[in-house]
């Protein structure tokens, strides 16, 4: 975004959080001008319940209508339906439906019903690893004799099951990205996975064990719009759990 554009939108934001950091990458690649609004929502002061009843982060707010969306899967389909240049989505059918299926895995909510819904499948993949990491890390927040053992493993097994997976997608791969020679939101979705594991997981021992996956990330966190955008740790000033 130039300097001189005026800001389409307000993207509500937490640092570290990587469903976030997907929105700020896809508003950027679209070279959507956007003013960034930084908050952790779990604090008592935060403004995130007057847009999202849910109280999630992130939140697109339109700044000429004041209308909000949230949830981060449903704000990209909003974003590809509205700004369709520099599209994120392949267009060939197969490799569309291959890329949500990577998102499914690297998040973990997103039922597909739709073209766009499958192909935000292999970008779930990276919410399926980022769901059971903030699960975990929840757990770990708990006093020690209120923690489930059983529960945290297997939060575990879904994130090592996870990585593994998109190890093997990202060796398989035959272009520049993970599916082909352009950026997709499949790329997007892994690389703020990783990202967020690098913050909140740092002695995970994924780039050891993963190192193509290391490989891939470190190449395309590179590009401006994934550098600029690296996640932070914030401090939580309020009892989460």
């Amino acid at each position: 975004m130039s300097a001189d554009q005026e800001s389409i939108y307000t993207l509500i934001s937490a640092t570290p959080s990587p469903y976030a950091r997907k929105v700020r990458i896809v508003l950027q690649e679209k070279d959507i001008p956007f003013t960034l609004q930084t908050e952790v929502p779990w604090n008592s002061d935060t403004e995130t319940p007057k847009y999202n009843p849910l109280e999630k982060l992130p939140v697109l707010i339109n700044n000429k209508s004041g209308s909000a969306v949230y949830e981060s899967h449903f704000i990209l389909e909003w974003l590809e339906a509205k700004h369709p240049n520099a599209p994120m989505l392949p267009k060939d059918i197969d490799q569309a439906l291959f890329a949500k299926q990577i998102e499914v895995v690297a998040d973990g909510n997103v039922q597909p019903a739709t073209l766009h819904d499958l192909v935000l499948a292999l970008t779930d993949h990276c919410s399926g690893i980022c769901d059971a990491l903030v699960l975990a890390l929840w757990e770990g927040r708990r006093d020690e004799d209120k923690r489930s053992k059983p529960w945290a493993d297997r939060q575990t097994r879904k994130v090592e099951g996870g990585l593994r997976q998109l190890s093997e997608w990202v060796e398989q791969g035959k272009g520049e990205y993970i599916i082909g020679d352009s950026l997709t939101l499949a790329d997007v979705a892994v690389c703020s996975l990783l990202g967020f594991m690098l913050v909140r997981f740092p002695d995970h021992k994924w780039q050891s064990d993963y190192p193509k996956l290391k490989q891939y990330q470190a190449a395309l966190d590179e590009r401006p719009t994934f550098a600029n955008t690296r996640p932070k740790p914030q401090v939580f000033r309020d009892a989460v759990v």
